[in-house]
């Protein structure tokens, strides 16, 4: 039989963890006949007690796994070392926290055997607040417009790859990851599956708007250099700005002498606006710079403090 491994990023969330972990296996009975499944659990350092959980689920169930890491490393990270480890003919990337239902990956699996090397879940609907919907439908399309590479719109991390996919996507070590993107830009024969995306089972979001604003810096910024040629423009448009103020200041010298113009508001607003983009300008290129230095390090992605694999129960 086929074997599909699931990989299962972990952070603080032992309050829905065990509801999780049922829906999952009660979904995988019905394929019980057709496949055998792994599943790794990747703790991500985890502050509450969902590694202990996690333990105990694992006595009870051989095909489960837990990546245990020696810290917090992020969700990137957690989904990186998970693809490292999993040996399935395919692999499906899912959150634990129940906003990706457990049915929708037997979806994703049925249309990987129609041929499909990359099936992505995309959001038909999703419950968040007012603001979140409206700066994810920002961001996606502004990504897609930005990007040297075509992301698919409304799609998160929640996918299958196949081992081929895989094995070409640990190719990629690279610090600021951003898996989605990779995921496009490795190719194959990629297609969708639209699913209802639910509310969080418990606990709060792990993705706090600082954490959003990083993961968008990096997709974009790691798939494209329209930053850095936007600023190329902006100073060009500075220029002939420029050029017009100087053309005047002259004009109203030679021709209108004894008209007197103070000024100062004209000036500091110069000031102000040219210093506002500068600033902007050396950040933009900074970031840029920044993660050239982070690559350079060469530090590894994760630290696995501990591996477990007890396998001494039944699924």
């Amino acid at each position: 039989m086929k074997a599909i491994s699931y990989v299962l990023p972990v952070y603080n969330e032992s309050l829905g963890i065990k509801e999780f972990y049922q829906q999952l296996a009660e979904a995988l009975k019905t394929k019980k006949s057709q496949y055998t499944f792994e599943l790794i659990f990747v703790n991500d350092g985890s502050k509450d007690d969902s590694l202990e959980i996690l333990k105990g689920l694992g006595k009870k169930d051989k095909r489960l796994k837990v990546l245990s890491f020696s810290r917090n490393f992020g969700h990137q990270a957690a989904i990186t070392a998970g693809l490292d480890y999993a040996k399935g003919d395919a692999v499906i990337i899912m959150d634990t926290d129940l906003q990706d239902p457990p049915k929708v990956s037997l979806e994703l699996i049925e249309k990987w055997e129609e041929g499909y090397g990359v099936v992505y879940a995309k959001r038909r609907t999703r419950r968040d607040t007012l603001f979140k919907k409206i700066t994810a439908h920002v961001y996606y399309r502004s990504l897609r417009t930005l990007a040297d590479i075509d992301i698919p719109a409304d799609t998160g991390d929640f996918r299958l790859l196949d081992k081929t996919a895989v094995r070409e996507l640990r190719k990629f070590r690279e610090k600021n990851r951003f898996v989605r993107g990779l995921v496009s830009f490795i190719g194959f024969r990629q297609t969708a599956v639209e699913f209802d995306r639910l509310d969080r089972l418990a606990g709060e979001t792990h993705y706090p708007f600082r954490k959003m604003v990083k993961l968008a810096t990096d997709g974009i910024t790691s798939f494209s250099t329209v930053p850095l040629k936007i600023i190329t423009r902006v100073g060009m448009a500075m220029f002939v700005l420029s050029m017009f103020g100087i053309a005047y200041a002259l004009a109203m010298k030679l021709f209108f002498p004894t008209v007197t113009v103070s000024g100062w508001t004209l000036l500091i607003i110069a000031i102000l606006l040219i210093g506002g983009v500068q600033m902007i300008s050396m950040g933009v290129i900074a970031t840029y710079i920044g993660r050239i230095y982070t690559e350079a390090q060469m530090r590894p992605l994760y630290i696995v403090e501990e591996v477990i694999e007890q396998g001494d129960g039944k699924d």
